[in-house]
Order: C-alpha cells, then sequence, then structure tokens
C-alpha cells in the first residue's frame, strides 16, 4: 500500500514513527524482530499484512579522534573500524603526536573506561590486542 510505504529514520531516541502506528522503538531490535513488531501492531488495520522491512543505511557508528591527528573530528561511520583504521580516517598522525601514549575512552555501564594505544608497536606487529574495535562514542585521543 502506497501510504504505507515509508522509508522511516531512526531517531537518537531509538525510536521511529509509521503511520496508524504511531511510535516503536527500533533500537536494539533485529529486522525480524522489529518486522513482526509492526506487523502485529498494523494487522488491526491491515488484515493479512506482508511488510517489507528493510536497512538502507547504519549511522549509528560515531567516533571522535582528537589531539595531534592530521584531521580531528567526530566521523560517521558506516562500518566497524579498529584504531588503526580510525587514525587513518583521521588523516594520520601529525609529526608532534606523542605516538606511545594514545587512549581510547570508552563509556561502559555509566564508566569511563581508558585503553592504551601504543602506535608504534602495533605497526611493528607487535601487541596487536591493543588494535581494538572501537564502539559507537570511543573517543580516540592522540596527545
Amino acid at each position: 500500500d502506497e501510504a504505507l510505504t515509508r522509508i522511516p529514520i531512526v531517531r537518537p531516541d531509538g525510536f521511529i514513527a509509521f503511520p496508524l502506528i504511531g511510535d516503536i522503538r527500533a533500537a536494539g531490535k533485529s529486522v525480524l524482530q522489529l518486522k513482526t513488531e509492526m506487523e502485529g501492531k498494523l494487522v488491526r488495520y491491515v488484515p493479512d499484512i506482508v511488510l517489507f522491512l528493510d536497512i538502507k543505511q547504519a549511522n549509528s557508528m560515531i567516533i571522535y579522534v582528537i589531539g595531534r591527528v592530521n584531521t580531528p573530528g567526530r566521523f560517521n561511520l558506516n562500518t566497524d573500524v579498529n584504531v588503526l583504521q580510525a587514525l587513518a580516517t583521521a588523516g594520520g598522525l601529525n609529526i608532534f603526536a606523542k605516538r606511545d601514549k594514545i587512549k581510547i575512552f570508552r563509556e561502559e555501564n555509566g564508566k569511563t573506561k581508558l585503553i592504551p594505544f601504543e602506535y608504534d608497536e602495533v605497526v611493528e606487529g607487535k601487541r596487536l590486542e591493543q588494535n581494538v574495535r572501537l564502539k559507537k562514542g570511543d573517543v580516540v585521543v592522540v596527545p
């Protein structure tokens, strides 16, 4: 039904607005879970409903790279990245960067966790476990 065809955007509060059912929480649900919930709410208005639900674009991976990099800032990514990839996205380290004192700030359970990152060691293939996958909201600080 053309009247029900929409390309909704998930708002920062995790909800989408959809005709007949209003706001519905999308954050934290799989496509199948959201589809099933929406069908359950729409069936009273549209019997024998067949709902197609697809993700067009994922924009929730936002990270920050600040300090002595060539292009510091907020980066809205559409895929997961590790620390080296984030530094490359920020244009790489500048000549004044303290390569062995890079830190990742991560919010977990209401507390800030610090993850050390020693650039030269990782680039030389040592201590590769430091090259962690970044999570939404992580801040990479290059002093």
